[in-house]
């Protein structure tokens, strides 16, 4: 499977980007799938994740109420829709896949990922 993950950018505080990560080569229908996130000097760190099928999601408490993942199995895509940014939310993000349909808070637990997208958010 090979995840490319788009659409970070700059943005304000209190603004809104939505990241996409495409897969191809295998169908993401029955993987297991994570956001995670990493800033400058700091280890990477869990941000979201979604079962296949898409019935049950887990967030970080730093992201929860702000930020939704989603999935699309039909365009083998999933979605990171981030409102209301705050300068801490600055990092690059990436998204994995993981063998498993079920969500995974580790990122020891997902076997392939994209290349990242950085977000910036300005104060």
């Amino acid at each position: 499977v090979q995840l490319q993950a788009s659409g970070g950018g700059l943005v304000q505080t209190g603004g809104s980007l939505r990241l996409s990560c495409a897969a191809s080569g295998r169908t993401l229908r029955t993987y297991g799938m994570g956001w995670f996130r990493q800033a400058p000097g700091k280890e990477r760190e869990f941000v979201a994740t979604i079962t296949w099928g898409g019935g049950s999601t887990y967030y970080a408490d730093s992201v929860k109420g702000r930020f939704t993942i989603s999935r699309d199995d039909a365009k083998n895509t999933v979605y990171l829709q981030m409102n209301s940014l705050k300068p801490e939310d600055t990092a690059v993000y990436y998204c994995a896949a993981r063998n498993s349909g079920y969500y995974s808070l580790d990122d020891r637990a997902y076997n392939y990922w994209g290349q990242g997208t950085q977000v910036t958010v300005s104060s």
